[in-house]
């Protein structure tokens, strides 16, 4: 019965989850206008430390964001529902695909555009809008003088060129140790230690073991399906070690799935396809591996490769949500101290910079036509009134998405 009294947050998470477009990054924009400007669930500076610290976890920075307002908001119950709501369009979406790419060859799929992507022609430059004003309103709270403007810009740079998911968690440390070097900001006093769980983290582990075990005896004893217990292991592995987001699952299913002799499920014209239909789903990128999971199971019939679409969904986004809830309440208690106080400066400028650094090279891989390498100025055009409509007007985000999509439809 007390969930009843968060029905309008998770309302508000569902239509997120159906409007979210552009990766991370873009979710970001999108929860800014959500949940601080609409909703006030939060503060900015608040989503900028949530998002600060999911960046440090593995698995899918954007969905634990989400996920952590609703436990601070309604606890682990609450925060469980909002997962679902979040991941289930996105693999509902990627999982049906699993079985339409099977009808088609990958290449004449792609020739033919027999999947309107016309209707997405829009959204990833509407992404890059979104990218800026989340950049833009962040910056007017988390960097107000010399020190933090220069995080900032250095972590911007660094972004820019230092092609490698450890950049970030290596940025959120730096960042943290130089706006240590001031000693004039002191925390609030201690509060009320919060209450450790360590359930999750013997779960997240006692998990990670019996997957491990299970997928070795059903390749050893040659069990019947028992490719449904490998795909558990090789999902719940990827989402308890992934850094880097959703990008850099590719290589790690590609080397599982493509390339390794003996587990060749996938071919890399599926793998590729799949990964680049995510890009124009609302949700976690994260979801490709329903996709995967259904392709894998896909010779056992229909039955298996619904399991499979679930297991992998399943397997890919429980590691990182033990390791969240097991941490966070750690982290509560940390920052109370004036060195973890003193670097949440350092940290939120940090991710102020990355943001920036993630819309430029989002407008980069647009900016120029690829068949006649002209400039794209209506993707400029795009980009410049999203981020007007946003800063400058109060019409609802899932609004403004519904209105490039319409756009794309009827102009292409």
């Amino acid at each position: 019965m007390l969930l009843l009294r968060h029905i309008p947050f998770l309302k508000a998470v569902f239509l997120y989850s159906f409007t979210a477009f552009g990766g991370p990054q873009g979710h970001m924009g999108m929860m800014v206008k959500t949940f601080v400007q609409k909703r006030k669930d939060l503060t900015e500076d608040e989503l900028l430390e949530y998002n600060a610290f999911c960046a440090m976890l593995p698995g899918p920075t954007s969905t634990q964001t989400v996920v952590l307002i609703a436990l601070k908001r309604g606890g682990i119950p609450l925060a469980t529902l909002t997962l679902l709501l979040w991941v289930f369009p996105a693999a509902l979406i990627m999982g049906a695909f699993s079985f339409l790419i099977l009808h088609f060859d990958t290449g004449v799929m792609k020739g033919n555009k027999m999947i309107p992507i016309n209707l997405f022609s829009y959204i990833q430059p509407m992404s890059v809008g979104f990218v800026c004003f989340a950049a833009a309103r962040m910056m007017k709270t988390s960097v107000k003088y010399l020190a933090t403007a220069s995080i900032m810009l250095g972590s911007l740079v660094a972004t820019l060129f230092i092609n490698s998911p450890w950049v970030f968690p290596c940025l959120l440390i730096v960042s943290g140790t130089l706006s240590n070097f001031s000693n004039n900001r002191i925390p609030d006093p201690q509060q009320k230690p919060k209450k450790i769980n360590w359930m999750n983290l013997w779960l997240f582990a006692l998990i990670f073991i019996d997957a491990g075990v299970l997928s070795q005896l059903s390749k050893t004893g040659n069990w019947s399906h028992g490719r449904i217990y490998n795909l558990f292991e090789n999902f719940y592995r990827f989402g308890a070690f992934v850094f880097g987001g959703g990008q850099a699952l590719l290589p790690m299913m590609f080397y599982q799935f493509v390339s390794r002799p003996h587990s060749q499920w996938i071919t890399a014209g599926q793998l590729l396809t799949g990964f680049g239909m995510v890009q124009a789903v609302p949700g976690p990128v994260f979801s490709i591996c329903s996709f995967a999971g259904g392709v894998a199971m896909s010779q056992y019939g229909g039955m298996w490769q619904v399991l499979g679409c679930l297991i992998a969904t399943i397997a890919v986004f429980l590691p990182s949500t033990l390791l969240l809830f097991f941490l966070f309440p750690i982290y509560e208690n940390l920052k109370h101290h004036v060195i973890i106080f003193r670097a949440l400066e350092g940290f939120n400028a940090a991710v102020v910079g990355i943001i920036w650094a993630s819309g430029i090279i989002l407008f980069q891989s647009i900016a120029f036509d690829p068949q006649t390498l002209e400039f794209e100025w209506s993707n400029l055009v795009v980009v410049i009134i999203t981020y007007c409509l946003l800063f400058y007007t109060k019409i609802p985000a899932p609004l403004i998405v519904l209105a490039w999509l319409l756009l794309g439809w009827t102009l292409h």
